[in-house]
C-alpha cells in the first residue's frame, strides 16, 4: 500500500515559536516546511511545489507584500495566507490586494488554520485545473492543431498569422468537415482578444424565431416563457469573438438587424428599449456560395460585403491530398491512445485507397472512419486492407477504371459496344471458350450471348480458339 501524497505547506515567520505552532497544527493533514526569512523561504519555493504559504506580513528582510510578488513568478500556484499581529483593516486590505487569498490576525485559533490552509488548498486545486485546461486550450487550437503540410494549407497558416490581431470581419469558406470552427478558434486563440470569451453560433441549427434571442438576448416578459431577463451571445462575447456559423442559413428579417450590429455595433434586446454597446470581433463561415445566394436575392448583398472583409477559403480534403497522411496517422494515434490500442500505422495499400478517395466528408468523415477501424479491428498492428470500409475498397476498384471524356466529346453507344465486347471476350477466356459457363458470369443465357456474339463478329474468333 503507497503512502498518501499530503499537500505541502511553507510556513514563513522569523518567530520559530510561531514556526512550529502551525506545523504541529498542519502536520496531520499537511507536509509543513518552515522557513525563518524571506530569502529562505523563496529558495524553499523554487525547489519544490508547496500548494499554500502562510507567511508573515512584516520580515526583516523583505515587506510580506513583496516576498508575494517574487514568489508568484517563481511558483505561480501557490496561494499565501497573510498573518500578522496587527490586525488592522489597513493591514488585511494591504494583504488581500497584494495578492494574499486570506489575511489572519494572530492570535489564531487552531480550528481558523484548519480551516484557512483546506481552503486555499481548494483553491489551489483550481488554479491547478485551470492552467491544465488553459494548456489544453493552447495545444488545441495552436497551429499544430491544425495538421498538414501541403502549400493550401501552409497558405491558411500564414493568412491567419497577418489578420489575427485585426478587429475586420472574417468569412470562411468552405465544405462540411473541413474544419471552419477549429480555423476560427486559432484565429481568435492567436489574436489580442484570446483571454475573453470565444462563443460560436450554429445560425442554421437554431429555428429562425429563437435565434434573434439567441444572438441578442431578451427582457423579462417579451414573449411567453421569457420568465427572467437573458444576455445574448452578443453580449456573452463582448470584448472576445463572435462565431457565426452556417451563416448562409440567417433569416432574411435577422439580416437586416446583424448588419446594423456589424455597422454600429450597437443592438437592442428582444422586448427592450435600451441600446447595448459591445465590443466584438466577428467572424463568420459558410458551406454556400454566398455571392451566387446575393443574385438569387436570399442573401442581402450589403451583409455580404459586411461579412467578407477578409475572406479564407478552406480546402476541402480531396483538394489537400498531401495532408491525408499526415491527417489519417495523426487521429490513429489520437484514437489508438484514448481507447488504449496498439495501432501506429497504415500500410501503403490503405494510404493509396484513402489517397484515390473522394472524402465527400472531408476531414470528419476522415476522422470517424479513422474511429471506426480503431473500434472494430480484430487485433493490433498496422490497419490494412481488411480494416476499411467496403465502399472504399469499391471506390478503389472503380479509380483504377479511370474514365474521361474529351473536349471534342464521345460516341456513347460505340463505347458501350466496345465494353461489351471486351467483357465477352473475357469472360470467354476465362471458361476456355465455354459459351454456356460465359454466359453465366455475363448475366445472360446462352442464345442471348450467342446473338451478341454473331453480332460483334466474336463467333469465327471463339471457333478459331477452340480449334487451335
Amino acid at each position: 500500500m503507497t503512502d498518501k501524497i499530503l499537500p505541502k505547506i511553507l510556513i514563513v515567520d522569523e518567530d520559530e515559536r510561531t514556526s512550529d505552532d502551525l506545523s504541529s497544527i498542519l502536520s496531520s493533514n499537511y507536509s509543513p516546511g518552515t522557513a525563518i526569512d524571506g530569502a529562505s523561504g523563496l529558495k524553499l519555493l523554487g525547489k519544490g511545489e508547496y500548494s499554500v504559504a502562510f507567511l508573515e506580513l512584516k520580515l526583516l528582510d523583505i515587506d510580506g507584500i513583496e516576498f508575494i510578488k517574487k514568489a508568484s513568478i517563481i511558483s505561480p500556484e501557490t496561494v499565501f495566507i497573510v498573518l500578522s499581529s496587527e490586525s488592522t483593516v489597513d493591514n488585511a486590505v494591504r494583504g488581500t490586494k497584494g495578492g494574499a487569498y486570506n489575511f489572519l490576525a494572530k492570535p489564531y485559533t487552531r480550528e481558523a488554520i484548519l480551516l484557512n490552509a483546506r481552503k486555499a488548498c481548494e483553491y489551489h486545486g483550481l488554479l491547478r485545473e485551470e492552467r491544465r485546461r488553459s494548456e489544453e486550450r493552447d495545444d488545441k487550437y495552436s497551429f499544430d492543431s491544425i495538421v498538414g503540410d501541403s502549400d493550401e494549407i501552409n497558405k491558411i497558416f500564414s493568412l491567419i498569422g497577418k489578420v489575427a490581431n485585426s478587429d475586420s470581419n472574417i468569412l470562411i469558406l468552405g465544405d462540411s468537415g473541413t474544419g471552419k470552427e477549429l480555423i476560427a478558434r486559432t484565429t481568435h486563440h492567436y489574436s489580442s482578444r484570446h483571454s475573453s470569451a470565444f462563443v460560436p453560433v450554429n445560425c442554421g441549427a437554431i429555428p429562425s424565431e429563437l435565434l434573434e434571442s439567441e444572438l441578442f438576448g431578451h427582457e423579462k416578459g417579451a414573449f411567453t416563457g421569457a420568465v427572467t431577463s437573458r444576455k445574448g451571445r452578443f453580449e456573452r462575447a463582448d470584448g472576445g469573438t463572435i462565431f457565426l456559423d452556417e451563416i448562409g442559413e440567417l433569416a432574411f428579417p435577422l439580416q437586416v438587424k446583424l448588419l446594423r450590429v456589424l455597422q454600429e455595433r450597437e443592438f437592442e434586446r428582444v422586448g427592450g428599449n435600451d441600446t447595448i454597446r459591445v465590443d466584438v470581433r466577428v467572424i463568420a463561415a459558410t458551406n454556400q456560395d454566398l455571392e451566387k445566394c446575393v443574385k438569387e436575392r436570399s442573401f442581402r448583398e450589403d451583409l455580404y460585403y459586411r461579412l467578407n472583409v477578409i475572406p479564407i477559403n478552406v480546402p476541402s480534403l480531396r483538394e489537400r491530398k498531401d495532408d491525408i497522411a499526415l491527417l489519417a496517422r495523426h487521429f490513429l494515434r489520437k484514437m489508438a491512445a484514448k481507447k488504449r490500442r496498439e495501432i501506429f500505422d497504415l500500410t501503403d495499400e490503405v494510404l493509396e485507397v484513402f489517397n484515390s478517395y473522394q472524402w465527400p466528408g472531408n476531414i470528419r468523415e476522415l476522422e470517424n472512419i479513422i474511429e471506426r477501424i480503431v473500434i472494430l479491428k480484430p487485433g493490433d498492428g498496422p490497419v490494412d486492407m481488411d480494416d476499411i470500409p467496403d465502399k472504399m475498397k469499391l471506390c478503389e476498384e472503380k479509380e483504377s477504371r479511370s474514365i474521361d471524356i474529351p473536349v471534342e466529346g464521345i460516341d456513347l453507344s460505340e463505347i458501350l459496344e466496345e465494353i461489351e465486347r471486351d467483357y465477352i471476350i473475357m469472360a470467354l477466356e476465362r471458361v476456355n471458350g465455354i459459351k454456356s459457363r460465359a454466359a453465366d458470369l455475363l448475366g445472360l443465357n446462352r442464345t442471348t450471348l450467342i446473338e451478341r456474339m454473331k453480332k460483334k463478329g466474336l463467333i469465327q474468333r471463339s471457333k478459331q480458339k477452340s480449334a487451335g
